[in-house]
């Protein structure tokens, strides 16, 4: 009997655990999922309760082939997928797939990769979580049911080539509501005034003081236009000026709770300029594990998939002893920082995001991590430290201000605010990042005195027009999502991903916008498909999932509710909804050539950009997908493109002057071996530096020990 065999998704993460078990058991991966539904048919039969059809890919058939045969011969089979419902469901259709017996499989689950945790989660095996498994399904199955009965309607009314999702279509409704709000803003004009004022005497400590109101009224001062504003200026200009009261206050702020997966995502577009797929990405590297010198791979982060803000006790312990060694013991708190998450659904069963080791720096890792890897790591390091460093103690202080004009009359109002930090506690290390419309916080104020006389300095009147909502950035619809409890941590990046991907949203200087496109079809599917265009009903299904998750909800039940007036709607569209030529999208460019606006159009091959002037002038060119993994030769984005036949084949971003090229998929992991780009091969997975050949592994199984 071979040793037992201990199956996880990728090849990184079979290089780390299979380290840190030692040779004591086979270790291989499943290169993701094994099964999937068809992608040529719809693959549920809705008569008998709503079956799956699975399949195993072509491309997969020999990895699990040679499972099967390792699994033969293994005493006992570990299943060490992800701890979520994806990584169950993996693990029950490696199970399935294999024919395993339940008394032979055992499912293994850890939340970082590191010795101490892979040993405990190998000390308590368990069986594979049904609930789960029902739930992953259950998502799976709503989401086909979706997309194959909406997508052939929007073929035959809108374009070819067009697809529907299920929360993605939600997703696309709130930015597209979001669009018109700002489009139906009507700006009103108004006013502010500030005078620039310093304490007479030595302390000369220019400020600025906010014109509100006129004094003794609690009615803010409104100011429509330029010549109220420049009428004020002239009476203020000969006014006195004097302290009447000043008010100071000591306030405390917390620091921010470690990452999850939303908010990471969050502040890695806002601090790193990172979109979410990349994010999740680097984020996997990092948790799957990389090697550190001699001293082998390790997992540098827990599981990035995450809703929960606990961290582990014993995480904790170790955390707190960092700060007071490398900060002292005035930043450390008298105990450790619980922060409760208010999401909807949120699974407190897991943990935050952080570093498996706090005394593993950004400093001493920069050696064996790229560039983007070091980047991401330093953020999740200094949020998980921060969140368990000392409040900041800040010193607010409101001075009111009177201005006496000098041939009497009314006397006016002005307000100046000002913040010391008194102690700056966890801002030594860390300040959240901010989104556009939060407003900075105002230097400190001189010391003032009541009745203290100023000295004008100048008046400064400004114009505004009251403002829309901004638009949203990935960051904003991300956070906008997890608010209305749409998707979820596994979901969001790909939520962003799938609408550009489908040209119904375009990233434009940060701000996500829909296309013309993407107007057309929102409004199709809330016109005929109101519940799956709404976002409360979006929600409702995502609380039904988790209801799933803890057994108190059955899975086909929840399809029959779901499914049984959805159908009606689609068979009522197929006659009621109306016909919509779409238009070919302007990409905002002109052709090179004649000098007419380039558009996006459909071919054979998928979409491509060409000129509006068409027939006369035939320029066209591909359009560049990124795949979210960087170049190996100048870290510029890789992108998908085609040849002259149609045929996809990923070069860089930055060509001519970069030249990189492959015909095949890049994926996220780097090589095990050398760090290298790592490739799609047909045998599983090749690296094009030092082309190692990772998955599956040909050597025979070594005897037991």
């Amino acid at each position: 009997m071979a040793k037992p065999l201990v199956i996880v998704e990728s090849p990184a993460k079979a290089r780390t655990v299979g380290q840190m078990l030692g040779g004591r058991y086979t270790v291989k991966a499943s290169v993701g999922h094994i099964r999937d539904l068809p992608k040529s048919e719809l693959g549920v039969d809705v008569e008998k309760a709503f079956t799956p059809k699975y399949v195993i890919p072509k491309e997969k058939r020999k990895v699990v082939q040679e499972l099967k045969d390792l699994a033969q011969k293994a005493r006992e089979v570990f299943l060490a997928t992800d701890p979520d419902r994806e990584g169950e469901a993996i693990s029950w259709h490696l199970s399935q797939a294999m024919g395993l017996d339940t008394d032979k499989a055992r499912r293994v689950v850890f939340h970082e990769i590191t010795p101490e945790a892979v040993a405990a989660a190998f000390r308590h095996p368990r069986s594979i979580d049904s609930r789960l498994v029902d739930a992953q399904q259950a998502r799976r199955i709503l989401d086909r049911l979706v997309g194959y009965k909406l997508s052939p309607l929007l073929w035959r009314k809108v374009k070819g080539r067009l697809s529907a999702g299920r929360v993605q279509s939600a997703a696309l409704r709130l930015v597209a509501n979001r669009e018109r709000e700002i489009a139906a803003h009507q700006p009103e004009e108004y006013w502010h005034i500030e005078a620039e004022l310093t304490p007479t005497g030595p302390r000369d400590w220019p400020f600025r003081a906010l014109l509100v109101a006129l004094q003794g009224q609690r009615k803010k001062l409104e100011i429509g236009d330029e010549a109220t504003a420049t009428a004020l200026v002239q009476e203020l200009e000969k006014a006195s000026y004097r302290v009447s009261s000043v008010a100071i206050k000591e306030t405390k702020r917390r620091p921010a709770p470690p990452f999850i997966t939303s908010t990471l995502q969050q502040e890695a577009w806002r601090k790193l300029g990172f979109a979410a797929q990349r994010t999740m990405a680097l984020a996997q590297q990092l948790y799957e594990g990389l090697p550190l010198d001699k001293k082998g791979s390790a997992g540098l982060i827990t599981y990035m998939r995450t809703d929960s803000t606990r961290v582990a006790a014993s995480a904790l312990e170790e955390i707190r002893g960092f700060i007071v060694e490398k900060y002292g013991r005035d930043y450390l708190p008298p105990k450790a920082r619980v922060f409760a998450k208010k999401a909807k659904g949120a699974q407190e069963a897991h943990e935050a995001i952080r570093p498996t080791a706090i005394d593993r720096t950004p400093e001493a890792l920069k050696p064996y991590l790229t560039s983007e890897q070091a980047r991401l790591y330093e953020l999740i390091w200094k949020r998980m430290l921060a969140s368990q460093m000392a409040e900041a103690r800040l010193e607010q202080t409101t001075a009111e201000i009177a201005a006496h004009p000098a041939a009497g009359g009314r006397e006016y109002l002005l307000r100046a605010t000002g913040t010391k930090v008194l102690f700056p506690g966890f801002l030594t290390l860390y300040r959240e990042g901010r989104d556009e419309e939060e407003e900075e916080e105002r230097p400190p104020l001189p010391t003032l005195k009541e009745d203290e006389t100023l000295r004008l300095l100048g008046l400064f009147p400004a114009q505004h027009f009251t403002q829309p909502p901004p638009h949203y950035s990935e960051a904003s619809l991300i956070r906008a999502l997890e608010e209305h409890g749409v998707g979820r941590p596994s979901t969001y990046a790909t939520i962003v991903s799938t609408l550009q991907g489908r040209r119904y949203l375009q990233r434009e200087k940060g701000k996500l916008l829909t296309t013309e496109l993407g107007l057309t079809v929102n409004d199709l599917l809330v016109e005929h498909f109101p519940e799956i265009m709404d976002i409360a009903f979006t929600a409702h299904l995502e609380a039904e999932l988790d209801e799933i998750a803890a057994g108190d909800r059955q899975m086909v039940s929840t399809l029959e509710e779901f499914y049984h007036p959805f159908i009606r709607r689609v068979e009522d569209a197929r006659t009621q909804m109306k016909v919509v030529k779409a238009p070919p999208q302007p990409t905002g460019e002109a052709c090179e050539k004649c000098g007419q606006p380039l558009v996006l159009k459909e071919g054979r091959f998928g979409p491509f950009i060409a000129c509006s002037g068409f027939p006369k002038c035939r320029n066209t060119r591909p359009v560049k997908t990124t795949v979210g993994v960087p170049c190996p030769q100048c870290g510029g984005d890789i992108v998908e493109r085609r040849g002259r036949r149609g045929r996809p084949f990923y070069g860089c971003s930055n060509y001519p002057k970069c030249d990189f090229a492959t015909s095949r998929h890049p994926l996220p992991q780097p090589c095990p071996h050398c760090g290298g780009l790592m490739v799609e091969d047909k045998d599983g997975a090749k690296c094009l530096k030092c082309q190692t050949r990772t998955a599956p592994a040909k050597a025979k199984i070594a005897a037991p020990a």
